[in-house]
């Protein structure tokens, strides 16, 4: 198990002790490593695989998750997850309970699916999305401060701090076979699309045809101009129409470049990478991963 003690809001302590009491009433062994830095995970990954393990448990957030992904990747070594980040996004995606308890369950006696994953050019890989523009610049703006001070709504307080005036820039775009210029606030590869959340009154399904399985993986280009823009692009994401409306773009593409002028930031996961250009293929059924 790859421990992030520094995710989420909850107590490291208190979260050892459940999930070690967790582990024991099922009578499942386990050793536990943690991380103190970025590419810990990874790196912890990559040894539990040559040890032997038969699965790497990420006790984190989204970007620990992805880690672990990366440390997995060429093996049939099995993922499981314990959500303990601010969003849990992977997770909420494929149906994995929240609590402890319940997850914990799900990595001792769970099924094994495979789930598809995005792989960057420089080789880390991803669950959820890369971002270029504004995401990414919500998700610089979410600090670790103000998260541990209001968890998934850091998200939305940076969010809403931007959404009077979106940025915009003009982004050059090649995904497979298709190349073309479009100005935009924020582009997006998605891999999984549903976001959702306890302080969010609706579901968010980023694209109409996103799935983990499907071998492709989902360009998705926002346009809004103003705060009427923004709100009704939200509007019509969370009541899934998605047709007809030239501030919502959708593709779909197995290869994915993205370039912008100017350069623009980039987030991976939740985790803030660099500037454009990002560029992404899919790895289909990358990641076998433990589900309820």
């Amino acid at each position: 198990m790859v421990l992030n003690p520094a995710a989420g809001q909850a107590d490291p302590d208190r979260v050892r002790r459940q999930i070690g009491g967790a582990f024991a009433v099922r009578r499942q062994g386990f050793d536990i490593v943690e991380t103190t830095a970025g590419g810990d995970a990874e790196a912890l990954t990559r040894e539990a695989v040559r040890c032997g393990y038969r699965a790497v448990v990420a006790a984190g957030g989204d970007g620990t998750v992805a880690e672990v992904i990366t440390g997995l990747a060429g093996s049939d070594v099995r993922l499981g997850i314990i959500p303990q980040g601010t969003a849990n996004l992977v997770a909420s995606n494929l149906g994995i309970p929240g609590d402890i308890e319940r997850s914990v369950e799900t990595v001792v006696n769970g099924r094994t699916v495979a789930m598809d994953v995005g792989q960057l050019e420089g080789g880390r890989y991803f669950a959820l999305i890369a971002g270029a523009g504004w995401d990414a610049e919500v998700m610089r703006s979410a600090t670790r401060e103000l998260k541990d001070r209001l968890g998934f709504g850091a998200y939305l307080l940076a969010a809403l701090r931007g959404a009077a005036n979106p940025p915009s820039s003009l982004f050059r775009i090649t995904a497979d076979d298709q190349e073309f210029e479009v100005r935009a606030a924020t582009v997006l590869i998605a891999n999984v699309g549903q976001i959702f959340h306890a302080m969010l009154p609706l579901e968010f399904k980023l694209a109409p045809a996103t799935s983990v399985s499907d071998g492709m993986l989902d360009v998705c280009i926002f346009s809004p101009r103003s705060l009427p823009d923004v709100a009704t692009v939200l509007w019509k994401v969370a009541s899934r129409r998605y047709g007809g409306d030239q501030r919502m773009v959708y593709l779909q593409a197995k290869q994915i470049r993205i370039e912008s002028d100017p350069a623009v930031i980039v987030q991976v996961d939740g985790d803030v990478t660099g500037l454009t250009p990002l560029a992404a293929r899919v790895v289909r059924g990358g990641v076998n991963v433990l589900v309820p």
